[in-house]
Order: C-alpha cells, then sequence, then structure tokens
C-alpha cells in the first residue's frame, strides 16, 4: 500500500475547519478523469467505488504541503471567474473534452479555503501557500497527457481574484458575465447559494450586502449580481482579466480566446460537437434561453437591474469592445 504521504492518485475533496484546526478529506480517483459539469458531480462517482466506501483518508495541511514539495504537479493555466448563469459550464465542459486538460469546476476545497480567512484570520499566515499547494494536488498528472490545468471557480470567488491574480500573475484570468436581466430571472427561477442571504456562509457578500436579510428577493438579487460584476469589472480594468460576454460563446473558445486556453484548430470540430449539448445535462441538446429569459422580465425587475447592475455591466461591455 502507497505510503501516508504518497497521494497519486489521490484528490483533496472537502476541506473544513476542526476545533482551529484546517483538515482534510482526500478521494481515490485513480485514473478516473475529471469530466461532469462540477466537480462535486466527479467526486459523486469516485465516492461509489468500493474502495472508497472501505477507505477513506483524512489529514492536516502539513501532509499537503509536504506533498507539494515531493511532487509539483501542473499550476494553472488558465482561471475562469464568472457572474454565474453566465455560460463558465460551458467552457469547462469544452475543455473537459480535450483529454490533455484536467479541469476542475468549482472545486468546494479551492472556495473554503479562499474564503477561510472570514473564518479564521489566521489562515493569511498560510493561504497563499495552501492555494499552491492545493492546485498542484489537482494538478498531478495521473495519465501522463495532461499538459493544462483550468481552474473554474465560483461565481463569488471573484472577490478573491486579486489574490489569485497575485499567485499567478502570468495565468489567463477569464470574467464571463451576461446582461444582469438575464442572470437576474434565472437566479430568481433557481436559485443559486449566492441568492439566499446567510446560505453561503462566511464571504465578502456580507459586507457588501449588509443588511441583506432585511430585503426583498428581488433587491437581494439584483443587488448580489451587481457586486458580483462589479468584482469582475475590478478584475478586468486593474488585474489584467479578460472580459467575455456570453453572447460570444461558444466560438470565443476557438477565436479570440483559443490563446488562453491552448485551442489548436485541429479541436475545433470537437469542440463544436460537444458544443451541441446542454453543458449541464450533457445527453440533452442546447437550446438558447436569453430572449425568453427578456420576455419574463417585468418592469419592476428592469426597475431594480437598471438601479444596482446596469453600470458594471456598461463598464464590463466598455472595456470588452475596446480590448476585442
Amino acid at each position: 500500500m502507497a505510503s501516508v504521504s504518497d497521494f497519486h492518485g489521490w484528490l483533496p475533496i472537502r476541506l473544513w475547519r476542526r476545533e482551529g484546526e484546517w483538515r482534510l478529506d482526500w478521494c481515490w480517483f485513480g485514473q478516473q478523469r475529471l469530466t461532469r459539469p462540477f466537480f462535486r458531480d466527479d467526486v459523486d462517482q469516485a465516492l461509489r467505488l468500493p474502495f472508497n466506501q472501505a477507505m477513506r483518508r483524512e489529514t492536516d495541511l502539513q501532509a499537503l504541503f509536504d506533498w507539494h514539495a515531493r511532487s509539483p504537479g501542473l499550476a494553472p493555466s488558465a482561471l475562469v471567474f464568472h457572474a454565474s448563469r453566465c455560460g463558465s459550464t460551458l467552457i469547462a465542459q469544452l475543455l473537459a473534452s480535450q483529454a490533455h486538460n484536467i479541469v476542475l469546476s468549482e472545486p468546494p476545497p479551492l472556495d473554503n479555503l479562499l474564503r477561510a480567512p472570514l473564518q479564521d484570520p489566521g489562515a493569511q499566515g498560510w493561504q497563499a501557500e495552501a492555494v499552491r499547494a492545493l492546485l498542484s494536488a489537482y494538478g498531478q498528472r495521473r495519465h501522463g497527457e495532461e499538459r493544462q490545468l483550468v481552474i473554474k471557480l465560483d461565481a463569488w470567488n471573484v472577490f478573491e481574484a486579486p489574490l489569485l491574480a497575485g499567485l499567478y500573475p502570468q495565468v489567463p484570468r477569464i470574467f464571463l458575465y451576461r446582461d444582469p436581466l438575464e442572470i437576474v430571472v434565472s437566479q430568481l427561477r433557481q436559485a443559486g447559494m449566492q441568492r439566499v442571504p446567510g446560505l453561503l456562509g462566511a464571504s465578502a457578500l456580507d459586507t457588501l450586502l449588509a443588511g441583506g436579510q432585511g430585503m426583498d428577493t428581488l433587491q437581494y438579487t439584483c443587488r448580489m449580481v451587481g457586486e458580483t460584476l462589479k468584482a469582475g469589472l475590478v478584475l478586468c480594468r486593474d488585474h489584467g482579466g479578460i472580459a467575455v460576454n456570453y453572447s460570444e460563446l461558444p466560438d470565443a473558445l476557438w477565436g479570440r480566446l483559443a490563446p488562453a486556453f491552448g485551442v489548436t484548430p485541429d479541436a475545433v470540430p470537437r469542440l463544436r460537437e460537444v458544443a451541441g449539448f446542454d453543458a449541464k445535462q450533457p445527453s440533452v441538446s442546447f437550446t438558447a434561453d436569453s430572449e425568453r429569459k427578456r420576455q419574463e422580465a417585468g418592469e419592476a425587475l428592469r426597475a431594480s437591474v437598471r438601479q444596482w447592475a446596469l453600470e458594471a455591466y456598461n463598464g464590463l461591455e466598455i472595456i470588452r469592445l475596446q480590448k476585442a
């Protein structure tokens, strides 16, 4: 059996704090590639293996640091930030269809690590080292042909984008967004964790939307989307982020984003094929719904979007069109 310090074939699946100490839970993936819409879906699949039902590994952070020193993995080649419901899952699924890519789609341990100082101020002292070590663990070559590590973050992680930009200054940082009217309609149809005050846990939104418990659902949703777009605007204006509108997808992946993602002309036919299916339900053909979302929006919703989110969206569009 592998030694305690050997994590070949293992990936971190949970990071949490217990009695003042941060702990990691590891899961055996072996040769299983990460191809499902979200990392948690790949975890669910791996946990069905009899081995994982019988054998689990829990460690402290020092084990992660030691593994990083012993077996450095690929560093990130691209970081994908987004405002939610903006095509980030499509980007992740397209890139995951290429065997040379390792694609991490919203891994919970990374999200918890990025927000750790909000729970534990002492985490600021080791957070940067831990982020590098965690992404190194995800960037292990388990098949030998992997060349790129792409990280798709949770929507609310855009508030931690300056930290990641500082750690990986040369790595392309994409910010995906769309008309905030369409995001708000989607969030009202099906709430994300950030749309319900208190559900997400400690996050930057606690300060930005202080008193959120007293807002009605529409106001809170529009303000949340607006603050997310503002953070994306800061990323693109001050930290070298690449602004990408949902309306550009999927063509932008093999167009102006090809250098950022290492997409070559020979990959385009396969990418076009994958793009024909719904990213969150790969067995279903994709159907555009932007116009349908806009038709659902009443005047109260439109007014609230204009008040809280439209200015940041327009700022992103200015940057995008200038760069294009």
